[in-house]
């Protein structure tokens, strides 16, 4: 299986759930129902110092070089992403001063470098999902600026994705492994999505139609 193979793999996998994270309810559920700029702000401002705690965790406590590497590279990233976002804000919130977001949950979880490989790409196909929705969201609020700042981010998140895919077939010696990888890769978006389809719920908001 090549890296692209096993992102398509993951992605048809979890083909419901990742659609409806990308559809304009997602975001509805990540602010508890506050759509305005300031909370969607700093809903994402959290998402991404929570993302960057947990791999630069993988990356001090990881056993293999290659995936060592990567995964602080992905944490300096998520890092710059935070401050990007926090940079909109005047008092900028922190992840450990609030609820982390179940998906990095799951992550941190995960011990062995099999699981981390496939529980990025998960992760970092539900973060596409959600950049693309803060994107729609500010070209919407006729701010392109930001629009434009969270279409950047996307695009990191896209260079996370090849990577963290050509890694899954350079740890995986066997089916095995990809399974296992694979099974990684959709706990972490399955934990996206039943945190948004609690979050919804609790709305009374149906969180099934796609809209």
């Amino acid at each position: 299986m090549t890296a692209s193979e096993f992102v398509d793999a993951v992605s048809e996998a979890n083909q419901t759930a990742l659609s409806r994270l990308g559809s304009s309810k997602a975001l509805y559920a990540e602010t508890d129902g506050n759509l305005d700029p300031e909370p969607v702000l700093r809903a994402a401002a959290i998402a991404e110092d929570a993302a960057s705690e947990t791999f630069a965790a993988w990356a001090d406590n990881e056993a293999n070089a290659e995936a060592a590497d990567l995964f602080a590279t992905v944490a300096d990233e998520e890092a710059d992403h935070f401050e990007t976002v926090a940079a909109e804000l005047d008092d900028p919130p922190r992840a450990a001063d609030n609820d982390v977001p179940a998906i990095q949950s799951v992550l941190r979880e995960f011990d062995n470098t099999v699981e981390r490989v496939g529980g990025l790409v998960g992760r970092c196909l539900v973060a596409k999902k959600s950049k693309e929705q803060y994107t729609g969201y500010f070209t919407g609020e006729a701010d392109p600026q930001t629009a434009s700042l969270f279409r950047g981010l996307g695009s990191d998140v896209s260079e996370q994705i090849d990577a963290a895919a050509d890694l899954v077939a350079a740890v995986c010696a066997d089916d095995a492994d990809r399974e296992r990888a694979q099974e990684a890769a959709t706990k972490a978006i399955q934990a996206a999505y039943d945190e948004y389809t609690e979050s919804l719920e609790a709305m009374g908001v149906n969180p099934k139609p796609v809209c």
